[in-house]
Formats: C-alpha cells, sequence, structure tokens
C-alpha cells in the first residue's frame, strides 16, 4: 500500500536488507513479552519480566548472527540498546496489568482464505477468549511510538486486518482489537463490526487485485513518502537515480499468481505491517 516496488523487492525480487537494530530490539522485547506469560499469574511483575531478559538476549544472539555482528562492528552500542530494551519492557506494564490475563494463544499462526482463494496469514501476539461470553480481543505489541493522526488509516486498516483474520477463522468478531505501543505507552483500539470486516475484506481483495495487475503488467511503480528517507533500497529506485534489477522471470509464480487468466492462486502474509494480526486478552474475571 505505501510503495508498490518496495513490495516487489521485497516480497518478488527478494533482494537482502541490511539488519536494523531497532527491528531486532522490538524482537527481544517481543520474546520477554511472551516469555512472561509462562509464569503463574501472580509472578508476572515488572522485575519478573526484566529477570527474562537476559536469557531472551543470549537466544536472540545464537538464533540471529547478525546482532553479534553489529556488536562488534560498533553499529549497535550494547549497553545502550539493551537499556532501550529495558525501558521498553517497563513501559509494558504502565499498559496493562498481566497478572488480570489469561491468554488463549501467543504468537498464533492464523490462515484465513478468502472466497476467491487469496490466503490471508500471519501471527497474533496475543488472543484471548472470556470464559462466559466468548468474547475475542486481540492485542499486538508495538515497540515504536504510536503514529501521527494523519496516519491513523493505516492503523485502524492493520486493527480490522486482525479482526479480519480471527473472523474468517474462527466465525467470531472480535470485541476489541487494539496495539500497545511502548514506545510512548500509548494504546489505540478499535471495536470493529461486521460492516468494518466486510469492507476491510474487500479492500483486502482490491488491494490484490493491484498486485496481480502489477505483476502481469511487470510494472511496481515506487512511490515517494515520509519513509523514504529510511529505505535500504534507494540505490535500485528510480526516484532516487537508481536503476531497478530486471524482474525475475517466474516474478508472478513468486506471489501466486498461477497464469494470466484471472486465477488467483496466493496468499498475503503478515508481520504486523498491516497485512494480519497478533495478539489479545481477557482479565481474571472473565470479562474482557
Amino acid at each position: 500500500m505505501r510503495c508498490p516496488l518496495l513490495f516487489r523487492f521485497r516480497v518478488i525480487d527478494r533482494l537482502p536488507e541490511p539488519p536494523s537494530p531497532v527491528a531486532l530490539r522490538g524482537t527481544l522485547v517481543h520474546s520477554v513479552l511472551e516469555r512472561l506469560f509462562d509464569l503463574p499469574r501472580g509472578e508476572r511483575s515488572q522485575a519478573a519480566a526484566l529477570a527474562l531478559l537476559p536469557q531472551a538476549y543470549a537466544d536472540l544472539q545464537v538464533k540471529d548472527p547478525r546482532l553479534p555482528q553489529m556488536m562488534a562492528d560498533g553499529v549497535v552500542e550494547e549497553t545502550e540498546w539493551l537499556a532501550e530494551a529495558n525501558e521498553l519492557v517497563k513501559a509494558y506494564f504502565t499498559l496493562e496489568d498481566p497478572t488480570r490475563l489469561i491468554p488463549e494463544a501467543r504468537e498464533l499462526l492464523v490462515e484465513a482464505p478468502l472466497e476467491n482463494g487469496l490466503l490471508l496469514r500471519g501471527y497474533i501476539d496475543r488472543l484471548e477468549v472470556a470464559p462466559s461470553t466468548g468474547q475475542v480481543r486481540i492485542t499486538d505489541y508495538k515497540t515504536g511510538k504510536s503514529p501521527a493522526p494523519q496516519y491513523q488509516g493505516e492503523v485502524l486498516f492493520q486493527l480490522r486486518f486482525y479482526a479480519l483474520a480471527i473472523w474468517r477463522t474462527r466465525g467470531v468478531i472480535p470485541a476489541v482489537v487494539q496495539l500497545l505501543y511502548l514506545g510512548n505507552r500509548d494504546i489505540v483500539h478499535n471495536e470493529p463490526t461486521q460492516g468494518d470486516l466486510e469492507r476491510t475484506e474487500l479492500k483486502v481483495l482490491n488491494i490484490w487485485d493491484g498486485i496481480t495487475d502489477m505483476a502481469r503488467r511487470a510494472d511496481f511503480p515506487p512511490v515517494k513518502g515520509p519513509l523514504c528517507g529510511w529505505c535500504s533500497f534507494q540505490a535500485q529506485c528510480p526516484l532516487f537515480g537508481g536503476t531497478p534489477p530486471p524482474l525475475p522471470a517466474d516474478g508472478a509464480a513468486a506471489i501466486g499468481i498461477a497464469d494470466v487468466t484471472g486465477e488467483v492462486t496466493g496468499d498475503v502474509t503478515g508481520d504486523g505491517s498491516g497485512v494480519t494480526g497478533d495478539g489479545s486478552n481477557v482479565t481474571g474475571d472473565g470479562s474482557l
């Protein structure tokens, strides 16, 4: 939605991107918050969460060797990077009380097929279902700051996308979908209706139609926006004097377009950027 050419570089060309210290820090904090809910409810304190951080950090270094390499190269200053992670973990406890929550699932893989065969797929940070009412709440952790008002539409789409994936897999419309922004200790939430989700599904299908059309025309145009300054593909972008590499011969197949007849066989995946969901919470008394 932000930039078709960026979509092409990442999904079709699969061009390598330099590791992001901010993204890796987000991975570390997510891991700590996931492990927090392995503890008995009464033990889910801020001190306990911070005590989980060293092991989560050690595991991340093994899982992603780019992190220790960045430390060795001086790209990341370890003490400062870990201190920022500590502050984000602390910020979580200002937004909700984990001792009152009973997650049904964490890091839940959701696969939701639509009527035309398109598959929505992604991971939900936390999902909770109220025992007495069956109400569902989805929560997604964000280690950055909540967006400015002019970008609220994108956030709202992401929230409703999460709800759409759950509705299509469970037949239940989530009562609440919320994003916990640890960077500035803010919560953005939405209470979607069936009409909201039907319109979101239509938007997803329209986006997919646009993707398939661009793939068949072999034309993914760049779009200049406020995030261009952080893009790692400026050297390949015409807007910055670059030249894109030739589109792979099997580019259409890479995103699941079987042929040029209009048949849809692909899937849309998400990582919290607006194409799938994570999460949800329920209080100890069974209400949302």
